[in-house]
């Protein structure tokens, strides 16, 4: 099988064009591959794989699975590389606008809109309409029955009666955490710190919030330093992968999180800058609302296996 190697802000996929074939094995010999392939010694190297295939719902669909072989529901960084793909392909060609189009990912479509490149070349940006954030702690999934009161009113933002987690104390490895709780399609438990991220320990911190029964599908964490009204430092640990060098949902959680606290401006652009570099996400602070998310994708390189 032919595959190409793409990648958002250092975020790497391997990617197989399933749009006129299937993948050998079905969901089996999908999950298998993931485990492989991804391997960065053994295999090709990635933070997993993405299938695409035509859409359902959609113009087009992903398939995504971590390098563990579990599935994900959603990977902001992904979606742009799958825009890419059949944006360099040609295939949104024959659509009424082919610099717009969906695409779907577990039941759920975004729309990807081309706002810098031309089909080939080597990076392309995409505005991806990322959905409204869900802040409701049974629907991220959060626990409800751990989440018990929400603990106590901390600064005046816990939401009781929705059940928001926002700001939330955990006690995770004997350390005191408040942590902010967001599903972009995935769940995602954002923690601000006091200082740049560079040091903090990622590795060591994040298998703990990631496999904390607060979270009964386990969760994304996000380590963000809130540099100013526009701008975010951030590292993410990402469930079934480990640290990687961005997450596009786990940015969109981490602009909605700063927005919830009064920590960033709403209805205005936030630069955030991750390992691989840098993401604009911009929400408007009302619940209901999408989140926007602009960033770059790239081709690495293609091969067959």
């Amino acid at each position: 099988m032919k595959f190409t190697k793409m990648h958002g802000c250092g975020n790497d996929y391997i990617y197989f064009d399933c749009t006129n074939q299937e993948f050998p094995g079905g969901s089996e010999g999908e999950k298998q591959a993931a485990i492989k392939l991804s391997d960065r010694h053994f295999g090709i190297g990635g933070d997993g794989i993405i299938i695409i295939k035509k859409g359902q719902k959609a113009d087009f669909e992903m398939v995504m699975y971590n390098a563990d072989g579990s599935r994900s529901q959603m990977c902001g960084n992904g979606i742009r590389c799958v825009g890419k793909f059949v944006y360099d392909a040609g295939y949104t060609a024959c659509l009424n606008n082919p610099r717009e189009f969906t695409v779907e990912s577990m039941g759920a479509v975004k729309i990807l809109t081309v706002v810098k490149g031309e089909p080939g070349e080597k990076e392309t940006r995409f505005k991806v309409d990322m959905g409204k954030p869900i802040l409701e702690a049974g629907k991220i999934p959060v626990n409800i029955e751990l989440l018990g009161a929400v603990s106590e009113n901390v600064e005046g933002t816990c939401d009781f009666e929705n059940k928001h987690v926002i700001m939330h104390p955990l006690n995770i490895g004997g350390t005191g955490y408040k942590i902010t709780c967001v599903s972009m399609g995935n769940p995602h438990a954002v923690v601000f710190i006091d200082k740049k991220p560079s040091d903090f320990d990622v590795s060591g911190v994040g298998p703990l919030f990631e496999n904390n029964a607060f979270f009964p599908e386990r969760t994304n964490t996000e380590f963000a330093y809130v540099e100013d009204r526009h701008t975010i430092w951030m590292r993410v640990w990402e469930r079934g992968t480990g640290e990687t060098l961005a997450c596009g949902t786990g940015t969109c959680a981490t602009v909605v999180a700063a927005i919830l606290n009064n920590l960033v401006d709403a209805d205005s652009p936030v630069t955030v800058h991750l390992l691989g570099g840098d993401l604009e996400i911009k929400w408007s602070g009302r619940e209901g609302d999408s989140v926007f998310m602009t960033g770059p994708a790239e081709v690495v390189f293609s091969g067959e296996i």
